[in-house]
């Protein structure tokens, strides 16, 4: 409990670290903190133009983003979350381009992970992504973590050898599930029939 405590002062401060997620380890900083986003891609080298995926920890979260869910998108969503599938959803208020980067679209996950979830009640939404610079392969320990970024992210959670698939990554189009990229989440047939 009190590494989620400690880790979450962390975060609500700005700072950046390396923790494990759900699926592998990942990059997690203040979702609301433009200036912790904007380090955060300094410190990957990502790509301007790539949104990261937030974490949430309740579909009311995303009212946070100003996204008005439909009946059936809810529907969805509840079969889907808690789980390793993160969902791309339009977010159009200009406040929130420094995270979508033009894309009006936004990915959300909510993560089944108890340690998880409750650092996210404490610190509100976070971005992730995987722990590596663009193009290099994910960390499955905080040593090869720690190589990639040194001292350029604040503190690092040990979670042990992690190898693990990212999310899948689905859209919700017109009632339907399109799978964009098949990941650890697994998507059943009666999730992805129109509701």
């Amino acid at each position: 409990m009190k590494t989620n405590e400690s880790i979450a002062r962390k975060i609500k401060r700005g700072k950046i670290g390396v923790i494990p997620t759900d699926t592998i380890y990942g990059i997690a900083a203040a979702a609301f903190s433009k200036k912790a986003i904007k380090r955060a891609y300094k410190i990957l080298k990502r790509n301007s133009k790539k949104p990261f995926i937030v974490l949430i920890n309740s579909i009311e979260d995303l009212a946070l983003f100003n996204i008005e869910l439909d009946r059936a998108t809810r529907n969805i969503l509840e079969k889907l979350w808690p789980g390793k599938v993160s969902v791309i959803l339009p977010v159009k208020a200009r406040k929130f381009e420094y995270l979508h980067r033009g894309t009006k679209t936004l990915a959300f996950r909510l993560p089944k992970k108890t340690s998880l979830v409750k650092i996210l009640k404490q610190t509100g939404p976070l971005i992730s992504t995987s722990a590596n610079p663009e193009s290099a392969k994910p960390a499955e320990t905080i040593a090869e973590a720690k190589k990639y970024f040194g001292k350029g992210v604040d503190f690092y959670i040990n979670g042990g050898k992690i190898k693990s698939l990212p999310s899948t990554l689905v859209e919700i189009k017109d009632g339907n599930v399109n799978v964009l990229r098949n990941g650890e989440g697994k998507i059943t047939n009666h999730v992805t029939r129109n509701m």
